[in-house]
């Protein structure tokens, strides 16, 4: 009965990622039509190679470092999987809902797509999306609660508040993540929704989730810091704390991959330093860390989903 049952919806799994797919190429297309051509050209040819190159090198590393959010993943759930079909997965996936949004729904199909005709199972997909997804959350808040507290009068400079309430922030945050991990060690936690049930990896690999979300965190907000101006006094630490609430903020509005709403939430914080040179900074950034890992990442679906059908042609 449970055999005849997967049969017939067999075609649900390859109708979404279909779905997805196209729904991909059509936000793409809005993108790029978005962009005007001569304020793109202008921002690219104002910044240096040197801007350049590093922007592209923390990109890679960011990229690189979301394959471990993936292998981590599997390693918690007793998956073997081949590092070259994780960081596939893990690299379309993350491509694919940082553009799209809804990681939950658009990240969990592609990684369905790539994982399960390594025998994943769909409830296996969920359960690495969600210790996936804690890693990224732990590893924003640990950076976020550091950035807040080690640098509460600039930060409180660029929010038009006092340095107190800014530490008060960072020490809720801290607080949030030591108390998450005291639960995580007392006891085998699990997640339980509507028969699902995922339990939680225990204190030393979330410590690593920790660790691992923060590196991955610091390094996407190093490609777009590297293309700012400078000479401005705007320090790292500083600016890790404005670009985390920016991507709160984006991710709050449900926007695609937060567009718009990140840009304009980076103006704000960083109104001290020259508009234009800021705004084509972001329209840097939106290209290098976002459209050409996208066009790649549906480049290298479409060439896997080619060979995955000659493979299964082959005599």
């Amino acid at each position: 009965m449970h055999l005849r049952k997967r049969s017939r919806w067999w075609w649900l799994g390859p109708l979404a990622s279909t779905v997805i797919f196209g729904a991909s190429l059509v936000v793409l297309w809005h993108i790029i039509s978005q962009m005007e051509p001569g304020q793109l050209a202008g921002a690219f040819a104002n910044a240096s190679l040197r801007q350049l190159g590093l922007a592209s090198c923390f990109t890679a590393l960011s990229y690189l470092l979301l394959t471990g959010y993936d292998a981590l993943a599997l390693r918690r759930l007793g998956l073997s999987i081949a590092y070259r079909t994780t960081a596939l997965a893990s690299f379309t996936s993350y491509s694919v809902s940082f553009t799209l949004g809804f990681p939950i729904v658009t990240g969990g199909t592609v990684r369905y797509w790539i994982y399960s005709p390594k025998g994943v199972r769909a409830s296996e997909v969920a359960s690495l999306t969600v210790i996936a997804g804690i890693t990224f959350w732990l590893g924003l808040g640990a950076i976020l609660c550091a950035s807040l507290v080690y640098s509460a009068g600039s930060v409180a400079m660029l929010a038009r508040t006092s340095p107190l309430v800014v530490q008060i922030v960072g020490g809720l945050v801290g607080l949030g993540i030591i108390g998450y991990l005291i639960w995580i060690a007392t006891g085998e936690r699990s997640l339980r929704v509507r028969g699902w049930n995922l339990h939680l990896p225990g204190l030393g690999t979330t410590l690593g989730q920790m660790a691992l979300g923060a590196c991955e965190v610091s390094a996407a907000a190093a490609v777009l810091f590297v293309l700012l101006p400078g000479g401005y006094n705007l320090d790292y630490p500083t600016f890790l704390a404005a670009y985390i609430f920016a991507c709160l903020i984006g991710i709050a509005s449900h926007a695609p991959g937060g567009l718009g709403v990140f840009e304009a939430t980076m103006l704000v914080a960083l109104n001290r330093l020259p508009y234009e040179q800021v705004l084509g900074a972001l329209l840097m950034f939106r290209v290098i860390y976002y459209v050409v890992p996208f066009i790649l990442a549906l480049a290298m679906l479409a060439l896997n989903e080619i060979i995955r059908r000659i493979r299964r042609h082959e005599p």
